[in-house]
């Protein structure tokens, strides 16, 4: 019999992009803004740490200049231990609005289809569109009307799409390794056709150099900056709001809005409005939480940062229904009635209980020999049912004995151990990425070594199991209560 699963990344590359996004069907109009000069003084930087960069006083003028700061705003730039973030002026309540931006301030499929490339981008990948959007409005500078937002933006992120090979080596046989290198050869095969098919043929408008590296670029500033989870938005680039920072102190996710209100003197509009998840003090940093679900992993091919919370650690087990299984189609007809497919990903969290339905799935994936009968169509639409307990003493040894050799195959790809790993955290002074690194492997051996010892426990109990053979008797009433088998003798 085929391998039951195999172990990789939750989902193939293209599919972590989520390539396709909503966006509204109302396009925005733009005006052309007025260019101007900015001049840091005396009065400017009493309003803004002096620690901050000057792109960010410019940034911070043209932002009052546009009428989304004010006199009333109650957060502005500061430095902070993430490097940048948005600081409260005054002492800001629970889910009080710190800032609004009006829509025509958003970088968005819709910006980019009432611009200049419009019209060669309308076939394109919106984030795709809206990443040679962003780096045509870089390379344009002082004429670009999006100068002073731009150029606070940073050359890239500890995001691991950043990384040197030697750099890489260090989450060696981790799924964020294979997922990282997947993600980079998609970006790559972009890049690759845009150029051909877009770049090249409108040298009007693109009349400068576009490399490899700015694509990246622009990809890992959509992937760390974009907001998600609007009513209308899945992808949408926020000036101002884009400075606030993440914190694990933040335990919801309800703080973005799109709100209908006044976006200029004589006129209304949607607006994005984020409100404060905590009650804060001036001078304390505004936060939010960027996402509750995603893993370590994720953060930090994401954002290139992750968080010491154990809940965060995550490993996905992959299971697939081998086509060279004899019950092939019928095993794959019972997982698609019952949400799902082929493969089926598994996403096992530190410290929880194994996911909803990867028993049952297991289960389904190891029938055979005298427990086929249960894949016939008379059984179809309860086997499901049946597959939440014990089938059988092989059927159940069989998923442990798979699930813990996948377990310990999987832990001899690291190169190093988790008593290793601690013994280097614990001397210090590690550089940003190699704690990462440290942590992201940390936490997959801690899953894996969790799953083993759930299988482990089971392997010890399948003596003691019941399955279901003995379950039929016991509801046909033919098995008595120290679990002997009842016979009748014909009268």
């Amino acid at each position: 019999m085929a391998s039951l699963f195999t172990i990789s990344p939750s989902t193939p590359s293209s599919s972590i992009l989520k390539t396709h996004f909503p966006f509204f069907k109302t396009k925005p109009s733009f005006r052309r803004l007025k260019k101007r000069s900015f001049f840091v003084n005396a009065v400017l930087t009493t309003e803004i740490d002096p620690n901050v960069p000057q792109t960010v006083h410019r940034f911070w003028e043209w932002l009052k200049d546009e009428g989304m700061v004010s006199g009333k705003t109650p957060v502005k730039p500061g430095v902070v231990p993430e490097g940048l973030g948005l600081v409260a002026t005054r002492d800001i309540g629970r889910n009080e609005v710190v800032l609004e931006v009006p829509r025509k301030f958003w970088i968005n499929p819709d910006a980019v289809a009432t611009s200049e490339i419009g019209s060669i981008c309308s076939g394109l990948k919106p984030w795709i569109s809206v990443a040679l959007f962003l780096l045509r409005e870089k390379f344009k500078g002082e004429e670009s009307k999006w100068k002073y937002y731009i150029d606070v933006f940073p050359e890239g992120t500890n995001s691991t799409i950043y990384w040197s090979e030697e750099e890489l080596l260090e989450i060696q046989g981790t799924q964020l390794l294979s997922t990282t290198l997947g993600v980079k050869e998609y970006v790559q095969n972009e890049f690759r056709r845009v150029e051909e098919e877009v770049i090249l043929p409108n040298k009007k408008l693109f009349p400068f150099p576009l490399t490899m590296d700015d694509f990246f670029w622009a990809f890992g500033i959509l992937r760390s900056r974009a907001f998600s989870r609007l009513r209308n938005q899945n992808l949408v680039v926020i000036p101002f709001a884009d400075l606030i920072n993440h914190s694990s102190k933040v335990t919801t996710e309800d703080h973005a809005h799109e709100v209908r209100g006044p976006a200029g003197l004589f006129s209304w509009d949607y607006l994005f409005q984020l409100r404060s998840p905590l009650s804060l003090k001036a001078g304390e940093q505004v936060f939010i939480q960027y996402d509750l679900n995603k893993s370590n992993a994720d953060m930090a091919l994401d954002y290139g940062f992750i968080e010491s919370n154990p809940d965060r650690d995550a490993f996905t087990l992959t299971l697939e229904i081998s086509e060279s299984d004899e019950f092939f189609a019928d095993k794959l007809d019972i997982a698609e009635v019952n949400g799902f497919g082929e493969t089926a990903y598994f996403d096992i969290k530190y410290g929880q209980s194994l996911p909803t339905g990867l028993l049952q799935y297991l289960r389904l994936v190891a029938l055979g020999g005298t427990d086929a009968f249960l894949l016939e169509s008379i059984f179809r639409n309860s086997v499901w049912g049946f597959l939440e307990l014990p089938v059988s003493r092989a059927n159940e040894e069989l998923i442990c004995k798979v699930v813990r050799n996948a377990c310990k195959s999987a832990l001899s790809g690291y190169h190093t151990t988790i008593e290793g790993d601690e013994k280097l955290k614990e001397k210090g002074n590690l550089s940003p990425r190699l704690e990462m690194a440290i942590g992201i492997r940390t936490g997959e051996k801690k899953v894996l070594q969790q799953i083993d010892d759930v299988f482990k426990d089971r392997e010890s109990e399948l003596d003691t199991l019941e399955y279901y053979q003995e379950r039929r008797l016991k509801d046909l009433g033919l098995v008595g209560e120290q679990g002997d088998i009842i016979f009748w003798e014909p009268k």
